[in-house]
């Protein structure tokens, strides 16, 4: 996927089919931009779009979109619960893969010179892009709106940062800006506006002001009615969710509702938002409630019930989660591979991926047959009273299966450092030193991957020893399979671990490695073993 910015403009436009079906064709239309979503809405009379792409495409993406616009959104008629100060009235860029927040900043700034030479308009920098604290925050700069832009442009301290301090009538002005990804999150109400608009002043950061902060941070807040929904919305934007996640925003607003005895109706997100997100919440309800579940599908499928995100409409995980959105079927990565074809690659005529890699595969599949011999015996009727050992034998394989994977490509990856490092140049002494620097550093990383597999598997010999003891019978096959599936996995990371030893200079580094991976490969071993003849003697 290379380099991946997100760019979320929002338009004052939610109702007219032709604008919004144009200004999309304006974004998948440039070139290198991928448009993820289209969320208009008719009380708020905006449009929030979210495309991604490269640094370079995304600014050309907005910059289309805004050439679009100009000729067909007139702000002079606009009208809308949402508030505005232009037709494009902020497009933010967001970092997603790749890149850095002062690369984002660097594409506001871009974007707002080449904005407001194209179009003649006043343009504003907001958040991690804001060249003043007093303009940082969105809800300053938009402070009076569209409607308070005439008086506002002629004073000094809200000169644009680009473009002329001229009011034009049918634009009005652009905000830009750089930052983190906010949610859009909504609350559905069955109230009134101003009821709704009282539990926002309550939550939000803000508050109702400087005397009267409230409950969240990282949260902006108002209340609005839908009127094509019937139904009052506390509508946030949660500016940092690791801040004030997901559910505790609408568990906030549930708890103010039902003291004003108002119900809750469901929630809504605009546009997409980060898988954590929702498996932060996941696991919120999850610990909350004693709940057993460990797919990441079911936990999304959760958090949509939990939080009514389908109230008002589908909640697709493919369409909303930006990782689904953006997600390659082959991404470059071995395991994201089919496995016909990771096997020819392991057989072709290149060192990697090799014995590493394959030892990796071993270990994954040897913690998936033991989470499923769990999943085999839990849930089933004649092992019923055996559901609270398997929620505490399930987990460990859960989790190890996935962990292994990771290590599938960073054994190539650290190979490939290694090689990259025997390749430079050996000119002059400098070139020397730095060649003999990397070549260790990409010995020490090949060794550390390995090493850590080993140590990964350390921990599963008992929890597959007890599987033995109480899993379903039928499985037993399965558990031996997975015992010396691990095991073999263990002697392949010790000898990729003993082979790049030889060339490692750090004596004290070596024998203390060398130790330690004999240590793991006994253990293995001898606990291996002990799971065969566990399950030699359970009939």
């Amino acid at each position: 996927m290379g380099r991946l910015v997100e760019c979320v403009p929002n338009f004052s436009e939610g109702r007219d089919k032709k604008v919004i079906d144009a200004i999309s064709a304006a974004i998948s239309g440039s070139r290198g931009c991928s448009l993820l979503d289209v969320d208009p809405g008719t009380s708020t009379n905006r449009t929030v779009y979210t495309f991604v792409g490269s640094p370079e495409a995304v600014v050309e993406g907005a910059l289309n979109a805004a050439r679009c616009a100009f000729s067909l959104i007139d702000m002079s008629k606009h009208s809308g619960e949402h508030p505005r100060t232009g037709a494009l009235d902020v497009c933010p860029f967001v970092p997603v893969q790749d890149v850095s927040m002062d690369d984002c900043v660097h594409c506001a700034n871009v974007f707002a010179q080449r904005l407001a030479e194209m179009l003649q308009v006043p343009v504003y920098l907001y958040g991690e892009a804001a060249r003043s604290e007093s303009r940082r925050n969105l809800p300053s700069v938009r402070a009076g709106e569209y409607e308070a832009l005439p008086d506002k442009l002629k004073r000094d301290e809200w000169t644009p940062d680009f473009g002329p301090a001229l009011f034009v009538p049918s634009w009005g002005a652009t905000v830009t800006g750089a930052r983190t990804f906010l949610i859009a999150y909504n609350v559905n109400l069955i109230a009134t506006k101003e009821q709704a608009h009282r539990i926002a002043l309550d939550v939000r950061e803000q508050g109702r002001g400087h005397d009267q902060p409230g409950l969240l941070k990282k949260v902006q807040g108002m209340g609005w009615y839908l009127d094509e929904s019937n139904i009052a919305q506390v509508s946030t934007n949660i500016l940092d969710f690791t801040v004030t996640p997901l559910h505790v925003v609408y568990e906030e607003i549930r708890r103010a509702a039902q003291e004003l005895n108002l119900p809750v109706v469901g929630s809504q997100i605009v546009g997409l938002i980060p898988l954590k997100a929702l498996l932060d919440s996941a696991d919120f309800y999850i610990q909350k409630e004693k709940l057993f579940i460990l797919e990441e599908e079911h936990k999304v499928r959760l958090v949509i019930s939990k939080l009514g995100l389908d109230s008002l409409g589908p909640f697709k995980p493919e369409d909303r989660i930006i990782e689904y959105m953006v997600k390659s079927p082959e991404d470059g990565r071995l395991v994201s591979l089919s496995l016909e074809r990771f096997v020819q690659s392991v057989g072709a005529r290149t060192p990697a991926p090799g014995g590493g890699s394959v030892s990796a595969v071993m270990a994954a599949l040897g913690a998936a047959l033991g989470a499923m011999v769990g999943h085999m015996t839990y849930g089933k009727r004649q092992f019923e009273k055996l559901d609270g050992v398997m929620r505490t034998l399930i987990p460990p394989f859960h989790h190890a299966m996935k962990d292994m994977l990771l290590l599938v490509d960073e054994d190539t990856d650290a190979f490939n450092g290694y090689m990259a490092a025997l390749k430079m140049p050996r000119g002059s002494a400098e070139d020397m030193d730095r060649r003999e620097t990397a070549m260790q550093d990409g010995l020490r990383r090949s060794i550390n991957v390995p090493l850590a597999l080993a140590e990964r598997i350390s921990v599963l010999w008992d929890p597959l020893r007890d599987l033995v003891l109480y899993g379903n019978i039928s499985c037993k096959s399965d558990v031996q399979v997975a015992a010396k599936a691990l095991e073999a996995a263990v002697f392949g990371a010790y000898f990729n671990i003993s082979i790049n030893l030889r060339d490692i200079k750090d004596k004290a580094f070596r024998a203390e490695t060398e130790r330690r991976a004999s240590e793991l490969l006994e253990d293995a071993k001898h606990k291996a073993a002990a799971v065969l003849q566990a399950a030699d003697t359970r009939q």
